[in-house]
């Protein structure tokens, strides 16, 4: 006999969602719908309070509880879970590749709103269905807060590009005089000279009084910097042309980068104060747990964390991989097999961002010329011997993810270990097992 007649049946609600309004279809256990598809519009409470009444009417006829799925949408669906759920309802969230890689119910080829709602309610009836739910509050804020520190971060390079595009034209010197020319000191004397003129006409010791109420080096740096960029702006009239207006587009670039520095920061002083609100809490337990890994500071750690939301939902490191879209994306057909593998990318965005980050840094060297994580430098090294280099960062991204879960899992610090150590405690463990 099969398991499934030992599964308790339910009602399968299932709900494709929407910015404005959301369809909804209703399941029975024999794959037979309730009605027609209801739509419900997310700005009039009345469509709200009768898609519940329809929703609990179906159990007390058929004397079965319900069960609700909702397509995840990224950020529409998040105000209909949390209606549904604290009307008492059993609330899911299904990934939107499921719902589209799923076996049509219908030989024709059908795509709109209310027929993808039906299918969502079939696919809730499978029981080997994988399911999420909803983060917690602090993972939300946190993930809200790490999105927008990325798509300011995004932004004000947009504008630093812009900036450098415009001194390239009319001052190529001046962009060798700075680390960045996103410095404070950089901006603060092209906000108030910016061409090359301006600071040939300047008073020696008014621009050297600027960098010395900027920076944080003494009057020797001041002098040198003040050498350095009038003789930038004395070869920027041998070489170099510009009109009018690529001084106002450079003052104009400037005032957005500082806005974009001041929102930015704004931002990691928010994520700051939740996590020290919240400091006794699982959740930034485990973000102090990633930090403890060398390449992963507050921001990467924060913003990893927010994204995976809740941990338990990963049983195994594949998961993960999945999740974040690090999983191979494999092309194969017959008797065709692709030779070109690369990443499924399906995943979180700013995930892949933050373990690439991580593996960037633990494959680097420090100031004095060690490796910052010896071991995966060599496993790094050992693979460009015979794979091209992205292919070999890919490979430490794939590690580096393996170890966050490891950390997570087994809530303990960081340490590097050799791969023969690492043989050798688990042999141990194995033998001790045994005994």
């Amino acid at each position: 006999m099969s398991n499934i007649l030992f599964e308790k049946l339910f009602i399968s609600v299932g709900i494709d969602v929407g910015a404005d309004f959301s369809w909804m279809s209703i399941a029975l256990p024999n794959q037979t719908f309730v009605g027609k598809p209801f739509k419900i519009l997310h700005s009039d409470l009345n469509s709200l309070s009768l898609a519940v009444s329809k929703i609990k009417e179906a159990e007390e006829l058929y004397s079965l509880e319900s069960r609700i799925f909702l397509e995840s949408t990224g950020i529409y669906h998040y105000p209909l879970f949390c209606y549904l759920r604290d009307k008492g309802f059993n609330c899911s969230v299904i990934n939107p590749i499921i719902t589209k890689s799923s076996t049509n119910i219908n030989i024709r080829k059908v795509h709109n709103d209310r027929f993808d709602s039906k299918k969502a309610a079939l696919i809730g009836l499978k029981p080997d269905l994988k399911v999420s739910l909803i983060p917690s509050e602090l993972a939300l804020d946190l993930r809200n807060l790490s999105r927008a520190y990325y798509d300011l971060m995004d932004s004000r390079s947009a504008y630093v590009n812009k900036l450098q595009g415009e001194l390239r034209m009319v001052f190529p010197q001046y962009l060798k005089i700075f680390s960045k020319v996103t410095t404070n000191t950089s901006l603060t004397l092209l906000g108030n000279y910016t061409s090359p003129d301006a600071f040939l006409t300047a008073s020696k010791d008014e621009i050297i009084d600027s960098i010395l109420s900027t920076a944080r080096f003494g009057l020797t740096y001041a002098s040198n910097k003040y050498n350095a960029i009038i003789q930038a702006a004395k070869d920027a009239q041998v070489f170099g042309h510009a009109v009018s207006t690529n001084f106002k587009r450079i003052r104009l670039y400037i005032r957005f980068i500082r806005q974009y520095d001041e929102e930015i920061n704004s931002i990691l002083s928010d994520m700051h104060a939740l996590i020290e609100a919240n400091e006794e809490s699982e959740f930034v337990k485990q973000i102090h747990l990633i930090e403890s890994f060398k390449g992963a500071g507050f921001l990467s750690a924060v913003s990893l964390m927010a994204e995976i939301g809740d941990f338990g939902a990963f049983k195994t490191p594949k998961q993960l991989f999945a999740y974040f879209g690090l999983d191979p994306a494999v092309k194969q057909s017959g008797k065709f097999e692709g030779s070109k593998i690369s990443m499924s990318k399906r995943g979180s965005r700013i995930a892949r961002r933050v373990i690439h980050t991580m593996a960037l840094i633990s494959i680097g060297k420090s100031k004095d010329g060690s490796a910052k994580n010896p071991v995966l430098r060599d496993y790094y090294l050992k693979k460009c011997d015979n794979k091209p280099k992205m292919v070999a960062m890919g490979a430490v991204m794939h590690k580096v993810c393996n170890i966050v879960y490891a950390i997570l899992r087994d809530e303990k610090e960081f340490q590097i270990i050799t791969p023969e150590e690492h043989q050798k405690n688990y042999l141990k463990a194995k033998c001790d097992t045994a005994a």
